[in-house]
């Protein structure tokens, strides 16, 4: 493959958005070499998003979800087979199955998986779920179709929050249990978290904020009834919902070399994967929600996301870059873009919300529950959230990207912002959260010991 980029070998692990993304835009770079997917889910590539909205209201089944495919990408597809490791000397991907592939250029797409209850024999009660994959969706919808008297969430992020909504909105008492002091704030900061909170309760969720479970507990029989927690309470449920976040898929790579660790695996601009020691390959790629990038407008540190446009831009950034000479290859420099419904708002955001040391409301109010929150770090705009005010983010995503001046200039403002009016960003420590923010920066921090060899002369 070295001389004709075009031609040659490429695997592909992770048979989801990214990873499908990449094989129809390797095809569309005019790449004519033997393709191959593989895949620890045995289903063909699916949406997830529906997951915790049609699918848990009961609006679509979880089977129905699966991703269009733009175009054949020709590929022969091993799924419902893991990877459990690669040689980087002999360039072959080893699976669960015994056998091993061998690759000219491998991409690396495997991920996220839902963050288990820590407690295994806890966690294995009938009535406890997590929400991740489509099986788990279909479960976890059949169990509230049934009708449970009351669901405990425990987490308040992005899933958790969707989930608790869905279940109000199918008449289903919830209570949601969050160690932070409000839903999202981990991802939004203090400001929205209010909101956020506010929506929670006027919809009719026993919010239990600054708490943690301390223990599930079961009939005696294997049925989940309830859970203890910090306070001393006790939450009486029939459902149990674990929505403590993502574990990225990295297992698999722990004796590859590369910089892969709890974060995701280390990668530049062009999604070439880094080694342990920070050095580049020029044969390995990684896209999608496994992925640490740097991003020039965020301090060059390292990205992590989960989001569902970063999967897709950056698949195709890696395809590309997979198939290309050096000088004809680009970075994945995309602004990180996320959206959510819950409780009948529309969320969403662009630029990383963490990334700010103040905010201020640039458009609406709090108390309307239609606003743009405009985040800042070091005097330029590095977000902005909208509540049901969408038509104002391509606004805010010129400023970010333009690196404008925070307090944000006149323009899609209601009024003249002074900067004595801005209040603190208020994102607290990841570690006091149940949940995470679906953007984080990570850093240069490593994952794991090393010890450096230095070269022999």
């Amino acid at each position: 493959m070295p001389g004709d980029l075009s031609d040659g070998r490429i695997v592909i692990v992770g048979a989801s958005l990214a990873g499908l993304r990449a094989a129809e835009t390797l095809r569309d770079e005019g790449f004519t070499g033997s393709l191959t997917i593989v895949g620890d889910e045995p289903s063909a590539p699916y949406d997830r998003p529906p997951l915790s909205k049609q699918v848990l209201l009961g609006k679509a089944p979880a089977d129905t979800t699966a991703l269009p495919m733009r175009r054949d990408p020709d590929a022969e597809w091993r799924l419902g087979v893991a990877a459990t490791g690669v040689d980087p000397l002999e360039k072959r991907v080893m699976l669960a199955d015994g056998e091993s592939l061998p690759y000219d250029r491998l991409l690396i797409a495997t991920g996220t998986r839902a963050r288990p209850w820590p407690n295994r024999d806890e966690g294995s009660l009938d009535g406890v779920f997590t929400l991740r994959t489509s099986d788990e969706a279909g479960r976890l919808a059949e169990r509230l179709a049934a009708g449970p008297e009351r669901v405990l969430v425990i987490g308040a992020g992005f899933t958790g929050s969707e989930i608790a909504s869905a279940c109000r909105e199918r008449g289903i008492e919830v209570t949601v249990a969050e160690r932070g002091p409000a839903p999202l704030v981990g991802a939004l900061g203090g400001t929205l978290a209010q909101l956020a909170a506010a929506m929670h309760r006027n919809h009719g969720v026993d919010l239990r904020t600054g708490v943690t479970v301390t223990a599930l507990r079961g009939d005696g029989n294997g049925r989940f009834t309830g859970a203890d927690l910090s306070d001393g309470s006790r939450v009486e449920a029939d459902v149990c919902v674990v929505a403590l976040g993502a574990v990225r898929n990295v297992e698999w790579l722990a004796e590859s070399g590369l910089a892969a660790g709890p974060r995701g695996i280390a990668c530049d601009a062009g999604c070439r994967a880094f080694n342990m020691y920070g050095i580049v390959t020029d044969d390995v790629f990684v896209a999608g929600d496994v992925s640490r990038f740097p991003h020039p407008l965020f301090g060059y540190q390292m990205l992590s996301l989960q989001h569902w446009g970063n999967a897709v831009e950056q698949a195709e950034v890696a395809a590309h870059n997979m198939v290309s000479p050096g000088p004809l290859r680009r970075p994945h420099l995309a602004v990180p873009t996320f959206w959510s419904t819950q409780f009948g708002l529309n969320i969403k955001s662009v630029g990383v919300p963490t990334y700010s040391d103040h905010v201020v409301i640039a458009q609406g109010s709090l108390e309307a529950r239609r606003l743009a929150v405009v985040y800042g770090f070091q005097g330029r705009v590095t977000a902005a959230v909208t509540v049901d005010m969408a038509k104002s983010l391509d606004y805010y995503k010129h400023l970010i990207e333009t690196a404008a001046p925070f307090p944000p200039p006149p323009g899609a403002a209601d009024r003249a912002i002074a900067a004595d009016v801005t209040i603190p960003s208020d994102v607290p420590d990841p570690s006091g959260l149940s949940h995470g923010p679906t953007v984080a920066l990570t850093g240069y921090l490593p994952d794991r010991r090393l010890t450096v060899v230095q070269p022999t002369r």
